[in-house]
């Protein structure tokens, strides 16, 4: 225990954080959210739900206390856990308590051996069951479980083998690749949204950037200089490049907007202003070691579970190298043995539109990422669109009418009328 944690049980919270098993608390940090209290925790989780002999992990969770008498949100980032204290929308909505849930193999949540073959949607959903179980003899209220992107993903995946551990879920910009063989949505979405002119321009850089390969690599070769980047996970720096170029217009749609277009470089841009370009909208750190290291979890999930997107490369014929440069076995280092699954995530989809209540979705209408969406069932489950919203969507983008009718879901929900 630290003198961090002795300090903090000296009050009746910090004593009742502290009673419950297997729970460290590691620090307790200023809040910037008034009314909140905010503390760094660690909780001793299996490695293997199925197998106590297969030991344990510490999993990092965050949690914003406001009152035990207010509703909690399950947060789930789906990734690492954020250490700057922030609510989710529904938690802002509510006025509630949020827990946040760092995924296993993800940051320092992380069991000692490196044996991945323990990162499954099941596992890391009774991870979260045995949370809400210990937590909510702290909060005895209603809770609801929420998440963005793969986080929205985990709050569904967590829902599909405990349903009855929250009251509902809202899942924001969550994608869901039910055939990983079919991504025939996802490459009609890019053939067709925003205007015929922007993605024509997109496609024209893309070109100019790989007609122009040996520059472009060059510049990239001199940033990796000056950062002491390397390449090993994906295999060089030019193939590095190869998909950066084939992932600008997914990344474009899905974190910019159609004011965005006049930022595309034109016929007449030089080597540094599309180098510029590319890294602006597609990130070249994302593939050195240094980033792409903290991912391998996520892309290991891709390839076993999850599934990936693909994008068109027919107006690329000529210019690629690298087959495989999509494939997220890529990203993964090669004696970490992946094998896909097919079965998972059909199974997923059939519970979400023929069991899966109280589910409430929010997409943005121009993310490339939920082309292929959930479709919730009929049991008092919605699916709603953030028209010209991206990635980020939020209930706040939605038509006024579907804003209005999501709080009140929220709130019958909750019963926080």
């Amino acid at each position: 225990m630290t003198g961090g944690a002795r300090r903090l049980g000296r009050d009746a919270l910090g004593e009742a954080l502290l009673a419950l098993p297997g729970l460290r608390l590691i620090e307790e940090r200023p809040s910037a959210e008034p009314g909140y209290r905010f503390f760094v925790l660690g909780l001793r989780q299996p490695v293997d739900h199925t197998n106590p002999a297969a030991g344990s992990f510490e999993q990092r969770l965050t949690l914003l206390h406001t009152s035990a008498d207010r509703p909690t949100v399950l947060f789930s980032t789906g990734y690492e856990a954020g250490l700057t204290p922030r609510r989710a929308e529904p938690t802002v909505l509510l006025g509630g308590n949020q827990l946040q849930v760092e995924h296993r193999f993800f940051g320092t949540s992380r069991p000692p051996s490196a044996d991945y073959s323990h990162l499954t949607i099941r596992q890391a959903a009774d991870d979260h069951h045995r949370v809400v179980r210990l937590f909510r003899q702290l909060y005895p209220g209603a809770w609801i479980s929420t998440g963005s992107s793969k986080g929205g993903m985990t709050s569904v995946y967590h829902r599909r083998f405990h349903p009855r551990d929250v009251a509902a879920t809202v899942a924001y910009s969550a994608p869901n690749n039910v055939d990983d063989h079919d991504d025939g949505a996802y490459l009609r979405f890019l053939a067709g949204v925003g205007s015929a002119a922007c993605r024509d321009a997109l496609r024209t850089a893309q070109r100019r950037i790989l007609l122009r390969r040996t520059e472009m690599v060059a510049r990239y070769k001199a940033w990796a200089g000056a950062h002491k980047a390397t390449f090993r996970i994906v295999g060089s720096v030019d193939k590095a490049l190869e998909i950066a170029v084939l992932r600008a217009p997914f990344m474009f749609w899905q974190y910019g907007t159609p004011a965005d277009r006049a930022a595309i470089p034109g016929p007449d841009a030089g080597a540094d202003e599309l180098f510029a370009w590319l890294d602006d909208v597609a990130g070249l750190a994302l593939y050195a070691d240094t980033v792409a290291r903290r991912f391998i979890p996520y892309f290991y999930q891709l390839g076993t579970q999850l599934g990936y997107f693909d994008v068109p490369t027919g107006h690329l014929s000529g210019l690629l190298r690298y087959p495989d440069a999509m494939d997220p076995r890529t990203f993964v280092p090669r004696d970490i043995p992946m094998r896909f699954d097919p079965d998972v995530m059909p199974d997923i989809d059939h519970w979400v539109r023929h069991h899966g209540d109280r589910m409430l979705f929010i997409n943005g209408a121009h993310d490339p990422a939920v082309a292929e969406p959930f479709h919730p069932s009929a049991r008092d489950s919605h699916l709603m669109w953030a028209p010209g919203a991206n990635h980020g969507a939020t209930l706040a983008d939605l038509r006024p009418t579907d804003r209005a009718q999501a709080v009140s879901l929220l709130t019958r929900w909750t019963g926080n009328g």
